[in-house]
């Protein structure tokens, strides 16, 4: 089973000072956060995608570029890219582009986002946001596996002949995970093509995430992928630590309490008794995380929340140790004792390219000098 953390890349300020952190500031954090994960032994960092404030990741892959250069085995992912906005074409060259700098160590998270304004800003209806993403990552799936693309579709100019660069590293594509905290269509398009499925699993109560998983699993099944628990399952989570628990609840209470996601409405206590917010202990942490497979079955990946509603650089590299040292080690080890032998592990490159076959060079080669014109 995977774990790490992933980020909104939000920018808020902090209730115990006052202070908003510049663009800077905090692009450098979300950095040392990301390279911290690594050296605590954390297997994925996932970085969000927004175009608006208070946010700064507009443009994930430049992002996770840069840490490919800085890490060794972490494992390098979004949270989500914007299926519904985006190019299809410049998805499939930025990620395969990424895969390549990172020798394969990227997958990625499609969603629809859910800040409503991103769809006029990028020449697109709200209304059309399911048709969009069905639509858009049919195609990428074409530009990925098929090295030359004729195609017509509803929301994009036809491609003739088009060929997009560089090819997936050794012939594989990234695994795709499907995104969604209330959409079943997303879910059954997960399930369509045997990819993923991540649940938010942060706001919403855990009736409502059991029911969005069991849906996928069994549309998994039906399309032939394989038996329903061995479907592909991601959660999110938010935790917040200290060693007593009382200490936790004191120092996090400010946070939350003027949070722009949940903050001004119930009160922590409530919050947390409704949804998997873990204020707490360790102990408790790892308690209430290996709860989550009571409702969701065995599952892949679990991503924690942990660097947002303005909190300190400081507080939460203090929250990685605590996890790397204390929490994930026994997560680690419960989770693989209760996994049965049929149910896989998250994909990864070697595991897909084993699956392929081996690999291969994609490259392909033009038949002539695209700037001169002459055959080679």
């Amino acid at each position: 089973m995977q774990f790490g953390i992933f980020t909104v890349s939000d920018i808020t300020p902090d209730p115990t000072t006052g202070r908003t952190p510049t663009e800077a500031e905090r692009i450098k954090a979300v950095l040392a956060i990301a390279q911290k994960a690594e050296e605590v032994g954390l297997d994925v960092f996932a970085l969000g995608e927004h175009h608006n404030p208070p946010f700064f990741s507009s443009s994930p892959t430049t992002t996770l570029g840069y840490l490919a250069a800085k890490t060794q085995k972490l494992q390098l992912s979004t949270s989500t890219t914007l299926i519904t906005t985006n190019d299809p074409v410049k998805i499939a060259e930025d990620f395969a582009m990424l895969q390549h700098l990172a020798e394969g160590r990227v997958d990625l998270m499609m969603g629809r986002g859910n800040t409503g304004p991103v769809y006029p800003w990028f020449g697109k209806d709200i209304r059309d946001g399911i048709e969009l993403a069905v639509e858009n990552y049919a195609l990428l799936r074409q530009l990925w596996r098929e090295d030359v693309v004729n195609w017509e579709g509803k929301f994009r100019t036809p491609l003739q002949g088009f060929t997009s660069t560089p090819r997936p590293l050794d012939g594989v594509p990234p695994f795709v995970w499907h995104g969604s905290i209330r959409s079943p269509q997303i879910a059954e398009q997960a399930a369509y093509y045997g990819d993923g499925f991540f649940h938010n699993h942060i706001f919403w109560p855990p009736e409502h995430t059991q029911r969005m998983v069991e849906f996928y699993r069994r549309r998994f099944e039906h399309y032939g992928h394989g038996s329903a628990d061995q479907a592909i399952v991601g959660l999110g989570g938010q935790v917040f630590m200290r060693r007593n628990s009382q200490d936790a609840l004191a120092e996090f209470r400010p946070y939350f309490d003027v949070a722009p996601v949940y903050g001004h409405g119930p009160s922590l206590e409530e919050f947390s008794s409704q949804t998997p917010l873990t204020v707490g202990s360790p102990e408790q942490v790892i308690e209430r995380t290996l709860g989550f497979r009571d409702y969701v079955g065995d599952y892949q990946r679990q991503l924690f929340l942990i660097d947002h509603a303005g909190l300190p650089l400081k507080t939460v590299l203090e929250q990685l140790d605590l996890l790397g040292e204390e929490v994930v080690p026994v997560l680690r080890r419960e989770f693989a004792a209760l996994k049965p032998a049929h149910v896989p592990d998250a994909p990864t490159h070697a595991s897909l390219v084993a699956a392929a076959g081996g690999a291969k060079d994609a490259t392909v080669h033009a038949p002539a000098d695209s700037v001169t014109g002459q055959a080679r």
